[in-house]
């Protein structure tokens, strides 16, 4: 699978007249090469040419993890330079540069690198051009594999199953740190790996904060409790929202509720293969312009998902990306009343040859909890 990965990222690397590209620990590295290497004050970078084997330059202690990787075949070949702490990377770097091909245009990550290893790069090719590896990784990662949309699965069922067991165990005056925290227990429980981001937990007018941030209000009668969470599953994520009333909820809450819910079955019916990206997420956004709460709909529909939480395609307005099979993403338009109600419903869609598989199942109906 890595070697086919390699083949695909060198190609794309001449079609973009790229001589190389460089990755430090994260997705992108993962994706390449399986191994989950940590991002900290010893710099790692994994140097990807056009036409010759890549050279990974890392910290000592990370050596047996490549090199048994390489030598059991699970990863292409690839030359490995290494440094100890009292060395330092320096002549590590200089070494690995050196045994590179001329490296006149080069990619690095432009949302992920820090400065340490743009400058460790710049300091051995300082006159060629450099430009974001963002487009060339797109191009791999935004088609996933049915070992990739799986592993989504996976995911998924391990949250919606514990986010059942979690409403089965709420009571009032719990808080939203509190039920933050049973959600992220009840995943790992369940199987689930790292979480992808912290569980946001928000009730009554804190749900009107789209990125908010679980704190000590209590859950209470006549408010609302918004929760947007997930697990991962063989490093690929799963992130769902679900919006619950706690009782019965006023004419204005319910008719904002199915607003939302109009809004998210509307860009769920769009998508499709071909259609645009910025189509899908006007459908979702004239349900709720038709609804009159058009100006509280605040962000885009929706987002890729696979091994980050946020990555292409992006569903919003300006991206004629038409959907391919293989893309998936979420959908999850939201009405946000500061001071009052936040609602957001959020799916997640895989493109198929034929339309797209929802992959989340847990129920969209308003839902009352009496506690």
């Amino acid at each position: 699978m890595y070697a086919e990965r390699l083949s695909r990222l060198q190609s794309e690397l001449r079609q973009r007249q790229i001589d190389c590209l460089a990755l430090i620990p994260g997705a992108n590295m993962r994706y390449m090469t399986g191994l989950d290497f940590h991002l900290m004050e010893r710099p790692t970078i994994g140097f990807f040419p056009k036409d010759s084997k890549p050279v990974f330059v890392l910290g000592a202690l990370e050596v047996p993890r490549i090199k048994a990787a390489i030598e059991s075949g699970s990863l292409y070949e690839a030359d490995v330079v290494s440094y100890t702490d009292a060395e330092g990377p320096d002549l590590a770097y200089e070494q690995a540069m050196m045994g590179l091909p001329e490296i006149q245009r080069y990619a690095v990550e432009y949302l992920t690198m820090r400065v340490m290893e743009i400058k460790i790069v710049q300091r051995h090719v300082p006159v060629a051009a450099m430009q974001d590896a963002g487009p060339v990784m797109d191009v791999l990662r935004l088609r996933k594999s049915s070992e990739e949309v799986a592993a989504m699965r996976r995911a998924i069922a391990i949250s919606e199953g514990a986010l059942e067991d979690v409403l089965g165990r709420l009571k009032l005056g719990m808080t939203e740190r509190e039920i933050a925290n049973m959600l992220t227990l009840a995943q790992l429980e369940a199987g689930g790996g790292v979480v992808p981001f912290e569980p946001i937990v928000l009730i009554g007018p804190n749900a009107a904060l789209p990125h908010g941030t679980p704190g000590s209000r209590p859950l209470k009668n006549g408010e609302v409790l918004l929760i947007d969470f997930g697990t991962t599953s063989g490093g690929y994520i799963s992130d769902i929202t679900r919006t619950f009333f706690v009782g019965q909820p006023s004419e204005r809450d319910r008719a904002v509720y199915e607003a939302v819910l109009a809004a998210n079955e509307a860009g769920r019916a769009a998508s499709a293969p071909g259609v645009s990206c910025q189509d899908v997420d006007r459908a979702a956004r004239a349900a709720i312009d038709d609804a009159g709460y058009g100006e509280y709909f605040i962000h885009r529909t929706g987002h890729g998902i696979g091994m980050e939480g946020h990555e292409g395609p992006y569903i919003r307005e300006g991206n004629p990306l038409p959907l391919d099979p293989g893309m998936a993403y979420t959908i999850e338009p939201g009405i946000y009343l500061a001071g009052e109600i936040g609602v957001r419903i959020e799916d997640n869609l895989v493109v198929t040859e034929t339309g797209v598989e929802i992959l989340t199942t847990f129920p969209r109906n308003l839902r009352t909890l009496d506690l």
